[in-house]
């Protein structure tokens, strides 16, 4: 009984911010209505996910926010490891380093877009700066070739140094012991690295990697302050998708319908993500 009181406040905000408009989203992704509710919805079963699919546009969307995540999540984590590695090195003024590089993670994001927005417009500080050093101006999100290039690079600044905690976090848990019998073996840093470091630090790996995943399929500030979509919806993922079907174009339950999709694709890495740790500890415990 005392169990159940200490966590009712935290299963009644689990219900009511996750389980409900979750099991809502479903509900209202099998029925069918006019946008603006000009008619009571209709119960059309599973018309609107045929609707998506057999939809050009969607199936655009849905390519490419594969390819972005296939492009970013690599992206991310290869970076926050290379400056995690870094970062537990013995360098000066360490500290202040991993500070410096967490402040954009503190930030809100929001404001992060619109300093970038500021700073990659095509006549902001950024085109300046390429002048100078004799180079052209790049039209960055005006462009339907550089936007989702842009809209990686906003994210990744925002999201590298909050990955890169979690990361020294898991190298500085590897037994030094490891890396002593290392030294006597005269391993080299490399061979040091991926035979002791890259094995030990599987399960925060894969904790960053579903994490980060998840994070940038839910994408969404920066491409509507920086992009809306565009251009020629060279930016429009499926979270900022569901979003204009639902309230710009009044569909909220093919809206739904996407969310559910979206919802669908995210759980599919976190059970991937339990195999693995499941795999690993199988592993780990026959040997």
């Amino acid at each position: 009984m005392w169990a159940l009181i200490f966590l009712a406040p935290a299963l009644i905000a689990i219900f009511a911010m996750r389980v409900a408009p979750s099991v809502g989203a479903f509900v209202s992704s099998l029925y069918k209505g006019l946008p603006g509710g000009v008619q009571k919805p209709r119960f059309s079963g599973l018309d609107n996910y045929q609707d998506l699919f057999t939809n050009p546009a969607f199936i655009d969307t849905f390519v490419r926010t594969m390819v972005f995540n296939v492009i970013i999540n690599p992206l991310q984590l290869g970076l926050a490891l290379l400056i995690a590695v870094v970062m537990t090195q013995r360098i000066a003024f360490r500290g202040l380093w991993r500070t410096l590089i967490f402040i954009p993670a503190t930030i809100p994001i929001v404001g992060s877009s619109i300093a970038w927005g500021v700073a990659l417009r095509p006549e902001g500080p950024i085109n300046a700066i390429i002048s100078a050093l004799g180079g052209n101006p790049q039209p960055f999100f005006t462009s339907p070739d550089q936007a989702l290039a842009s809209i990686i690079l906003v994210a990744s600044w925002i999201g590298i140094g909050y990955w890169m905690i979690f990361l020294i976090a898991g190298l500085e848990a590897v037994p030094g012991q490891y890396y002593e019998a290392a030294r006597i073996d005269r391993a080299g840093p490399i061979r040091t690295f991926f035979s002791i470091t890259l094995p030990l630090l599987k399960r925060p790996l894969l904790f960053v990697l579903v994490a980060n995943t998840a994070a940038n399929f839910v994408l969404f500030v920066p491409v509507q302050l920086l992009t809306s979509g565009g251009p020629q919806s060279s930016t429009t993922l499926l979270m900022f998708d569901a979003y204009r079907t639902s309230y710009g174009y009044g569909s909220r339950n093919l809206g739904a319908a996407e969310i559910i999709v979206l919802t669908l694709i995210m759980l599919f890495f976190v059970a991937l993500q339990f195999r693995l740790l499941r795999e690993e500890a199988s592993s780990r415990s026959s040997k």
